[in-house]
């Protein structure tokens, strides 16, 4: 009988792409309990993966998946194996297997170097035609360490720091711009820890900040469209001049709960870190209202301060922009 519940989990899966363990046991003839002690057998080999927690369980046939110990690990090596076991992934789109090879070793290079986690999950599966990646350990994590490293107020401070680009807690080994090109890189970018979820949407041109049931380590999730005509040198292209790492989205509305900036202090958390750049866009698409204090300490006080970088106010309504008009220096006035 085991090897017929197996057969038919692994049937079903490739038939669904992914199913709970209750539509599995009645396809098996048997009770979620029966046909749990399956589902852990096929983790544990490797042949499925699965997603959520509890009855929200959803499991997926695996087209990689392994775990290895971070102990003297190099990230070409876990790539070279996902080649060596994914012929769909290794005889694609040679873009989309440029993005895919990028992406996930920057992530599993971060774990190595930054977690402090005794080892690191890596999964590639294809799932209505994108390549889904993921890359999880259970180490310190990712917002706890740079709230921590940075002295933020806390965890969603973080997730800020990381959207802005150019952010490391290792700056002697690390430019910061690994998570940055990533999250740029492919269709869909996730990166969940501390309780929080940080979601890139790169094909709406939108970022939003969620909860998340990864409280302990890291796990990044990456989507790509399997024929995707994006490439990693386009990425490079949008981002940098002369292949120096010099430009930065800075979102502004995303990682405060409400619609309106008033006061110099909001002003000075967005600001933070903003002169590691020579030129910031700063987006403020969603805003409603800001305050004069905001403006002036934004676009008055800290350019003037840091005269090397130059702030580009975007992606404003009538009112915003007629306050940033005014906060504006007068050369830059239109």
């Amino acid at each position: 009988m085991a090897e017929n519940a197996r057969a038919i989990i692994i049937r079903l899966l490739r038939e669904r792409s992914t199913v709970t363990s209750r539509e599995l046991a009645e396809a098996a003839g048997l009770t979620r309990q029966a046909i749990h002690p399956h589902l852990v057998a096929l983790q544990r080999d490797g042949v499925i993966a699965s997603e959520g927690r509890g009855r929200a369980t959803r499991y997926h046939v695996a087209a990689f998946s392994r775990r290895y110990p971070t102990d003297g690990l190099a990230e070409d090596t876990v790539w070279r194996d996902v080649l060596d076991a994914v012929d769909e992934l290794r005889n694609g789109p040679v873009q989309v297997t440029d993005i895919v090879a990028y992406t996930l070793t920057e992530m599993v290079n971060n774990v190595i170097d930054h977690s402090a986690a005794r080892e690191v999950d890596v999964r590639v599966r294809s799932v209505d035609a994108r390549w889904v990646i993921e890359v999880r350990d259970e180490g310190r994590g990712a917002f706890s360490h740079l709230t921590r490293h940075l002295g933020l107020d806390n965890p969603i401070a973080a997730v800020q720091e990381v959207s802005k680009g150019k952010v490391t807690t290792d700056p002697q080994h690390h430019t910061g711009e690994g998570i940055f090109f990533s999250s740029k890189a492919v269709d869909v970018f996730e990166l969940a820890s501390a309780g929080l979820v940080w979601v890139v949407d790169n094909q709406r041109g939108d970022h939003a900040l969620g909860t998340s049931d990864v409280v302990a380590g890291t796990t990044v999730r990456l989507e790509i469209d399997r024929d995707s005509t994006r490439s990693v040198g386009d990425v490079f292209d949008a981002y940098t001049d002369d292949h120096r790492f010099n430009r930065s989205r800075a979102v502004v509305t995303l990682f405060e709960y409400g619609e309106r900036f008033v006061s110099r202090s909001e002003a000075k958390r967005v600001a933070r870190g903003l002169e590691r750049f020579d030129e910031v866009v700063v987006d403020f698409t969603g805003v409603r209202l800001v305050g004069q204090g905001f403006v002036d300490e934004l676009f008055r006080v800290w350019t003037r301060e840091h005269p090397s970088t130059t702030l580009e106010p975007v992606g404003m309504n009538d009112a915003v922009a007629f306050m940033v008009r005014r906060g504006l220096p007068t050369d830059r006035s239109p």
